[in-house]
């Protein structure tokens, strides 16, 4: 499974976690993503990858579901806050769209099935490195009401009261703050925050636009407000 894309500069700190629990695996995808210019962690359960997010704190995670100790599944659960921007790509054999909503609810930004192509999982793990920040140069403070997104240390806060956010639920706020007053569809954000084709099943966005407002509610007014049969948009209450 050669890779052709030549290495980019904007890769070369970008550090990777691959956990699976199949050595050959591990070793292909740590090669060619070592090619491209990533430094490399691996684990082979799911009690070494909680210790390696620790100790390496990767910039993403390529997670394997079925390990020998745990499901990939669990592991991005305990890790919980610890990974909050930390994307992470599940890698499994099991294709049923039930499993890939649960990994996708789960916290996971991806979802490769085996066999697969290490070409489009590289470019896979660029497009989300780059989605959500990674290396990029300029960032700025957005803010909205008393809602205010740091991109600089990836902080949020509203009424001066820190929230805190899972990757997933980071970028879908960063979006918002991106397009205030806006009415989204919800194309417009399944693309844009998962980049992700998920056969028209929204499901996924709902789960999240709900967490999003369980974080935000308590401390104001709401501002992600539901566009009935279109999307969603951010702006104020009506008095």
């Amino acid at each position: 499974m050669p890779v052709s894309t030549q290495p980019s500069a904007s890769a070369e700190t970008a550090r990777i976690l691959v956990v699976d629990d199949e050595p050959n695996i591990v070793d292909v995808i740590s090669m060619a993503l070592r090619f491209q210019g990533f430094e490399i962690a691996s684990a082979g359960t799911g009690e070494e990858a909680l210790a390696q997010v620790a100790a390496f704190k990767p910039h993403l995670i390529v997670l394997d579901v079925m390990l020998p100790d745990m499901e990939g599944f669990e592991v991005a659960t305990r890790l919980g806050a610890q990974r909050a921007g930390v994307p992470i790509i599940f890698l499994t054999a099991r294709d049923a769209t039930e499993d890939k909503i649960r990994g996708l609810t789960t916290g996971g930004d991806d979802y490769v099935t085996k066999p697969f192509s290490l070409e489009e999982l590289v470019a896979r793990i660029r497009t989300i490195l780059r989605r959500v920040g990674h290396a990029e140069q300029g960032s700025s403070r957005l803010a909205f009401d008393d809602l205010e997104l740091d991109e600089d240390t990836r902080e949020v806060t509203r009424a001066g009261q820190p929230i805190e956010l899972t990757a997933t639920e980071y970028r879908l706020l960063r979006y918002l703050l991106l397009n205030p007053r806006r009415v989204l569809t919800r194309a417009q954000l399944l693309d844009h925050v998962w980049d992700y084709d998920f056969g028209g099943d929204a499901r996924v966005l709902e789960t999240y636009v709900s967490y999003l407002r369980k974080k935000l509610d308590p401390h104001g007014p709401p501002l992600i407000h539901t566009v009935r049969g279109v999307g969603y948009a951010l702006r104020q209450a009506k008095a």
